[in-house]
Order: C-alpha cells, then sequence, then structure tokens
C-alpha cells in the first residue's frame, strides 16, 4: 500500500501540436480553425509534470472527455539518471 502523497502536479493531455508564425497566430480570431496533421485517430499523450507516462484513446464520459489509458511508459523511460 502507498502512503497517501498530496503533490499536486499538472496532468496535460495533447490532442495535437504545431508551430505556426506569429503573422498567423495574429490573423485568428472567432471562427477560425488551426488544420493539424495528426489524424483523429492516432493516440493522445498523457503528460505528468512535462515527461510522458503514458498514452491513450479520447473518450466521451457523459456530457464530458476522457482518456482511456491504453498504454503505460515504463518507469526506466520515463526518468532520465541525476549525473553529478
Amino acid at each position: 500500500m502507498f502512503p497517501s502523497l498530496s503533490i499536486r502536479v499538472p496532468v496535460v493531455v495533447t490532442l495535437a501540436e504545431k508551430r505556426q508564425p506569429i503573422s498567423r497566430i495574429i490573423e485568428l480570431g472567432p471562427g477560425s480553425i488551426i488544420q493539424f496533421d495528426k489524424s483523429c485517430e492516432e493516440m493522445l499523450d498523457l503528460a505528468v509534470g512535462n515527461h510522458r507516462v503514458a498514452r491513450g484513446e479520447a473518450v466521451k464520459v457523459g456530457d464530458k472527455f476522457g482518456l482511456r489509458v491504453t498504454s503505460i511508459v515504463l518507469p526506466e523511460e520515463r526518468f532520465e539518471p541525476v549525473r553529478r
């Protein structure tokens, strides 16, 4: 059994990423659509504290969205050893 930890860390699910020139960002307005190269069928990444820890698929939970975890990143792949 793990002791209760109350450390709060950011948990982020990334749908897609894209680099855009600032001139295009400035042109955005209500109704603008940004198209991404990622397919809607591809897995989403789950990151905790800027470290990817899992992958999964988007699911609908009532009227909200969630993430069904399909794979976990192994601990040795998650962390880098501390070097002196």
